[in-house]
């Protein structure tokens, strides 16, 4: 992690370090296995390579065109830039450029690969529904997400997944269906689809894993930084509650952002759903501050 005064979290590097090496493992064997039937991987390869180049070095860019966010300027946003102002001095770190996205939905995200490189946005909704150290609260979660840089960990992490998902629909579309390795052998598109969906699904439930992890260590690198985790919990249920009584055409809109947001725009109670989310359950979260105001000697 990058020197900030946000409290590191080595549970958070093991769990990013064993995932990595998972992935890495299963990668392997992926690649071993589709060259052992004669899948030439090179195109795909370079494909998903410009992929995840592209989304690592444009993420910011992408994530505000996809929510309608704007960069805006101290005059513009005072209290927004304050809030953000004060939190850099306490973490010191870099500011980020600041944005707002014009949407009902209370939310916020940060993203960048570095801190040099990074934006953090708050929705008007999530502005006219939090008091000020509220927003505090929200805005520490989103900046330490920079400052361990989760980003940049998450675009590595999906990277096996895109390698996948395109080998599915190079099986699918490419005909080699049909193709059998000898007269009597199964369809060798067969054999490259079920195998790239298994990689693809393996790999799907190790990054939601890391993906639920991460946002349990922002939520504690904010409260810790902030002093506050009451303000934080408070947060967390208005903007969940909030979440009711948007529209659900929005929020469907809003879904595929959800890796990306402060708090999930849709949430499951199963525990499939729970399996493959990309935030811990909420109550799991408020536990953890309760946690920490009990080790601060506060109370939430």
């Amino acid at each position: 992690m990058a020197h900030t005064r946000f409290a590191p979290d080595r549970g958070l590097t093991s769990r990013m370090v064993l995932t990595m090496f998972l992935l890495g493992l299963l990668y392997v064997v992926f690649v071993g296995a589709l060259i052992a039937l004669g899948v030439q991987t090179v195109v795909v390869l370079l494909v998903a390579a410009g992929t995840l180049l592209a989304q690592y070095f444009m993420s910011d860019r992408i994530a505000l065109f996809a929510m309608h966010g704007r960069v805006v300027s101290p005059q513009e946003a005072p209290e927004l830039h304050g809030v953000v102002d004060r939190l850099c001095a306490m973490a010191d770190m870099p500011k980020p450029r600041v944005a707002i996205a014009d949407s009902d939905v209370p939310n916020a995200f940060a993203t960048g690969r570095n801190q040099k490189n990074a934006v953090v946005c708050a929705t008007t909704g999530l502005m006219r529904r939090l008091d000020r150290a509220e927003l505090e609260g929200v805005l520490a979660h989103e900046m330490s997400h920079v400052a361990h840089r989760d980003v940049a960990v998450m675009t590595v992490a999906s990277f096996l997944g895109i390698v996948a998902g395109l080998m599915t629909r190079v099986a699918l579309y490419s005909g080699l269906g049909g193709r059998r390795d000898n007269q009597n052998g199964a369809p060798i598109g067969l054999i490259v689809m079920l195998v790239s969906i298994l990689v693809y699904a393996v790999s799907f439930v190790l990054t939601r894993a890391l993906s639920r992890y991460r946002e349990l260590a922002a939520d504690r690198a904010g409260a810790l930084l902030t002093q506050r985790p009451s303000a934080l919990a408070s947060a967390l249920v208005k903007v969940s509650g909030e979440m009711s009584r948007i529209p659900t055409r929005d929020l469907r809109e809003a879904e595929p952002f959800n890796a990306f947001f402060f708090a999930p725009a849709l949430a499951g109670r199963s525990a499939l759903t729970s399996l493959l989310a990309t935030h811990p359950p909420l109550e799991r979260r408020l536990e953890q501050l309760r946690g920490i105001s009990a080790q601060l000697g506060q109370g939430v």
